[in-house]
């Protein structure tokens, strides 16, 4: 590379996650002799290679967080054995979370790790109810159960392995299904107009709007029909406002529609057919009910929708979101929508939380605040664009705001000496995925002039 700070961050940050945040792995055992709270384990549970990826600072694991933390080294798995079985390991455990509890997104370490638990610090009324001590939180993230796929769905591309494919994984797929079968049913009965309560709702006692549900924990009404999946919090962990979150169903389709090609070359014929059935239902939807005209901008997709016609315009930095659309494969980055779409997220008067400032800009969200823009949202725009001059300037934006020769959470756009979190692995992993990509689709921005494509 020939900036060498540039090189520096880069060294620092692709194994943030193998230096730092493999708290627990282990290549392969048996549930004989391992006990959870003075039980024996189910059978079946916890057996094979395990892997638990913390997000940084927390001891826990965010399914959205750990699949991206990891997806730097999914092109070594096929190469290197330890890697393989580092991501084998990690699509085991993440099965294991989603089994007993596919509503929730963040979880405690494995019970044969024998690694103590640590509170969320919450006074939590939620249902349905979890079991803390292997819970770190149970917020309804319609995004993690895609990330479960994506992790799998990634690890099988780039080894052809189809060692996941195992009794815990299908049940974990199966227990997935459920829930976008619950989570797709409407607040009002269609035809006798009576509320159905959801399956899932949650209360939370705080001072933050966007900590808890509205309407007793069941959040904004959502209209039948859609074809679209319910999700009660963002990828930010922040409550959604219309709970027909786009970017989640458009990520939960592409992976649905991947992990049923691999059904069916394993010869699952049957369950490859309704995740097809299942995938093409929610694009429809998406397309349908989370594309709207927009006065400036014509044709753009919403980031939230309930079916009725509001629509909530905006775009967060967290992924999956609007701007990484054709990063999670649902559009071509030229597609004219998408094009529509990106040119009102990068513009102050389009996207409320496109943030300007004296030393940072960048889109933020409402989880930070109004001052802070994240650097996820710039690599996100630099793997999107394929202006030298704008990826350019995006990298050095995060390479400047990287005080610590790692990249942050957040950065205050007035004064970028002020961030959150200098341990946060997912960020890190994002800056890894971006110069990879771009060593292979711009390399003479990494290398320099005449420089030949480098791909791992």
């Amino acid at each position: 590379m020939t900036d060498p700070d540039m090189a520096r961050l880069f060294e620092n940050a692709y194994p943030s996650t193998t230096d730092t945040t493999v708290k627990f792995h282990t290549k392969g055992i048996k549930d004989a002799g391992f006990f959870h709270m003075g039980l024996p384990l189910r059978d079946g549970a916890w057996e094979g290679p395990q892997s638990f990826i913390i997000t940084g600072d927390i001891i826990a694991e965010w399914l959205r967080d750990s699949t991206n933390q990891l997806r730097p080294y999914q092109s070594l798995a096929k190469k290197d054995p330890a890697i393989h079985t580092l991501i084998l390991g990690a699509i085991n455990t993440q099965s294991e979370y989603v089994i007993t509890s596919p509503y929730c997104n963040a979880f405690q370490p494995p019970p044969i790790s024998n690694l103590p638990v640590t509170s969320n610090g919450q006074d939590d009324a939620v249902h349905p109810a979890y079991e803390p001590s292997a819970v770190f939180e149970c917020k309804y993230e319609l995004d993690s159960l895609a990330h479960f796929l994506k992790l799998a769905n990634d690890f099988y591309d780039h080894t052809e392995s189809t060692d996941f494919l195992h009794d815990r994984w299908y049940l974990a797929v199966n227990t997935l299904v459920e829930v976008l079968d619950q989570q797709s049913r409407p607040t009002f009965d269609p035809e006798t107009g009576a509320f159905m309560r959801n399956e899932y709702t949650f209360q939370r006692n705080t001072n933050i709007g966007t900590e808890t549900l509205n309407l007793q924990g069941n959040g904004n009404p959502l209209n039948s029909g859609t074809g679209l999946v319910r999700s009660a919090f963002r990828p930010s962990d922040d409550a959604t406002i219309l709970g027909f979150f786009i970017p989640a169903n458009a990520m939960v389709s592409v992976e649905l529609m991947r992990t049923a090609k691999i059904l069916q070359a394993a010869g699952d014929k049957s369950l490859a057919a309704k995740l097809e059935e299942r995938s093409k239902r929610i694009r429809e939807g998406v397309l349908e009910h989370g594309v709207v005209k927009h006065k400036k901008y014509g044709d753009v997709f919403a980031y939230e929708v309930d079916g009725y016609g509001s629509a909530i315009m905006m775009d967060d930095a967290n992924y999956p979101s609007l701007l990484a659309l054709p990063i999670m494969g649902f559009c071509d980055v030229n597609d004219p929508t998408y094009q529509n779409t990106r040119k009102m997220l990068l513009d102050k008067m389009g996207n409320p939380y496109y943030l300007l400032g004296r030393d940072f800009k960048g889109i933020g969200g409402p989880h930070i605040g109004l001052r802070n823009a994240w650097p996820m949202s710039l690599l996100v725009q630099a793997q999107t664009s394929d202006d030298d001059e704008e990826i350019q300037e995006c990298l050095n934006l995060v390479l400047k705001s990287s005080k610590l020769g790692l990249v942050h959470e957040s950065i205050d756009v007035q004064f970028a000496s002020q961030y959150t979190r200098s341990w946060f692995a997912w960020a890190n992993g994002v800056f890894a995925v971006t110069i990879l990509d771009l060593a292979k689709r711009k390399p003479h921005l990494i290398f320099g002039a005449g420089a030949e494509p480098y791909e791992v």
